[in-house]
């Protein structure tokens, strides 16, 4: 079965810009994303499904499988509408990320989509005190736009390739000539570790550059739990590759 995707809720959509965050490293970008869905109280408008995802199913809080979705949700905002990309896995194989990353940019040019926002961190050896936010994209101009006001640090200058979702849907939207951005957030890489702290600084950035006006407090006791102990959460899964760092940085998605 190919890429299925089940409509739930009808929304009227302008000025589009989705953004993206699944599981990967520290797991940043869902992190950040499923904060924006929350806060914000994001209505579920799109499922998306395959027997390309991995052959496992999830437990959720009532003691019942779930096999594993991708979800896409929506919110009106006063001159733009958002649609947050969120799910508890991402595609393992290359085809099957090409695959989705395709259907999902058709899914968004259909809707008239401006632009594109990809989450993520990138491994580093320890646990950052500050963790710096990292920006590329498919334009210089689009770059400008989020790199402004974060830590002004260019890509380019980091060790190792964006692995995933957060890379390829950057990449293929740029061969569609789609404005799309990759943030990163530095993030501890222990398979334990949840980049609460990263997320925190990605969400910063994306408050001021798109007025979400999201209570980040909320953060602040998770972030102090984590540091007291790492605690992993039952539903996200672990299927990484092993990673093996040098000096500083090299791994990033």
């Amino acid at each position: 079965m190919d890429w299925k995707i089940k409509q739930l809720n009808k929304a009227k959509l302008n000025n589009t810009i989705l953004i993206g965050g699944l599981p990967g490293i520290g797991n940043v970008g869902k992190i950040a994303i499923d904060f924006i869905i929350d806060n914000l109280k994001a209505k579920k408008i799109f499922e998306l499904s395959s027997y390309k995802l991995p052959h496992c199913v999830f437990v959720n809080e009532d003691n019942l499988v779930e096999l594993p979705t991708i979800e896409i949700f929506h919110k009106k905002l006063k001159n733009k509408s958002l649609l947050l990309l969120s799910g508890d896995i991402q595609p393992l194989d290359e085809p099957s990320c090409y695959e989705f990353c395709n259907k999902v940019l058709d899914l968004f040019q259909q809707h008239n989509g401006k632009e594109i926002i990809t989450l993520g961190g990138i491994a580093l050896n320890k646990t950052p005190k500050n963790p710096k936010v990292y920006c590329t994209g498919t334009t210089h101009k689009i770059i400008k736009k989020y790199q402004a006001g974060s830590y002004n640090k260019e890509i380019s200058k980091l060790i190792g390739p964006i692995i995933g979702v957060s890379g390829l849907l950057t990449g293929l939207a740029g061969q569609r000539k789609i404005n799309a951005v990759t943030m990163l957030a530095e993030t501890y890489a222990h398979p334990a570790y949840f980049g609460v702290k990263g997320a925190k600084e990605i969400l910063k950035l994306l408050n001021k550059k798109l007025n979400l006006k999201l209570n980040l407090n909320k953060l602040d006791t998770e972030i102090s739990n984590i540091e007291r102990e790492f605690k992993p959460t039952k539903k996200l899964p672990r299927f990484k590759k092993n990673i093996k760092l040098k000096e500083n940085i090299n791994y990033i998605g």
